[in-house]
């Protein structure tokens, strides 16, 4: 498949016309769901994400049978500032373990009956430092959006993208904190572990690099001035999914940070989405609350890749499975008082 853009201009125009959910079948979805076997709410959040789900696929009884995870990746420039814990040289290593199998990612997708690919960008040629300038031209941001685009299989019932990058809690920040205001230090964590002062020098890079431009509020001028391949990708790849009527499971600070930039440039772009979970990260909680989203697992996880995002495929799996396959009152020849 070939993303249907070329410019940043067409990119706008799909985000702006992308599709909504099918009301007939959230109509039927929430009949059906009124008649099965069980006090009306007695699943909670379970029924509320099965309709949800109807909806966005089109079929009031619905299965969900090709869940698919992409795990993007990128390197950036602002590394070489001392942000992060680990070399640059460690994103190109755990591609290699994403593509042999031997990640928590593979493990988690495994378990779930998902396809899991990964998506390595330009790994030998990171964006630049976006403290000193932006972190991506025009065309590159667009060739990541297409990236992402692209690989978001038509045929999959789920879509998690996940994401691998030294230094991109650090580019995460600063989108962030240009889109939605407040101090550097808000948003700005230890992501992979940075000790003090590696978190002051990370900050440090957040605030100059959202100063750099200051007043800045076109969510991708943004992305572009600040974010990473791997983050362009993730965003391509939501819309991607919209456009598909795919629904969506978010991971965490990082992937949010991508949906933030949809989600400022177009209210109403993450409908088809949820948010996984709520990672250990200390700005996550604040950044989902700004998605508008509630999110489906607590855990403490802090390691990306589209772990969380992953793990959640069993929660959703399990509210599809009790909508579509209970019996109705009728049905069972239980009374439904």
């Amino acid at each position: 498949m070939t993303a249907p853009f070329d410019d940043l201009s067409t990119f706008r125009v799909l985000l702006a016309e992308r599709p909504g959910p099918d009301t007939a079948a959230i109509a039927a979805a929430e009949a059906r769901d009124a008649q099965l076997t069980k006090p009306a709410g007695a699943l909670g959040r379970l029924e509320e994400l099965a309709i949800w789900y109807a909806g966005w696929r089109g079929d009031a009884r619905p299965r969900m049978e090709r869940p698919q995870v992409a795990v993007f990746a990128g390197n950036h420039g602002v590394v070489a500032r001392g942000v992060s814990a680990f070399p640059a040289a460690v994103t190109a290593q755990m591609v290699g373990n994403f593509e042999a199998g031997g990640a928590a990612v593979n493990q988690l997708a495994q378990a779930f009956g998902a396809r899991m690919t990964a998506h390595p960008i330009d790994l030998d040629r990171p964006t630049g430092d976006f403290v000193e300038g932006p972190a991506m031209s025009e065309a590159e941001l667009v060739d990541a959006l297409a990236i992402g685009w692209n690989a978001v299989d038509p045929e999959a019932d789920l879509f998690v993208a996940g994401e691998m990058g030294i230094g991109n809690t650090c580019s995460a920040a600063a989108i962030a904190h240009a889109l939605e205001g407040g101090r550097a230090e808000d948003w700005t964590g230890r992501g992979t572990g940075v000790d003090d002062a590696g978190l002051a020098r990370k900050t440090e890079a957040v605030a100059q690099g959202v100063a750099r431009i200051a007043g800045e509020k076109d969510p991708l001028e943004v992305l572009r001035q600040l974010g990473g391949r791997e983050i362009a990708a993730m965003a391509g790849a939501i819309l991607a999914a919209r456009h598909h009527r795919i629904p969506v499971i978010l991971d965490g600070f990082i992937c949010c940070a991508a949906a933030l930039v949809l989600h400022r440039a177009a209210p109403g772009a993450l409908d088809h989405a949820v948010a996984g979970h709520q990672g250990a990260e200390a700005a996550h909680a604040r950044l989902i609350d700004a998605l508008g989203k509630t999110p489906l697992l607590s855990l403490g996880l802090r390691l990306g890749e589209a772990s969380g995002a992953t793990l959640a495929i069993g929660v959703l799996k399990g509210a599809i499975a009790c909508h579509s396959g209970m019996a109705s009152f009728a049905e069972a020849g239980v009374s439904d008082g």
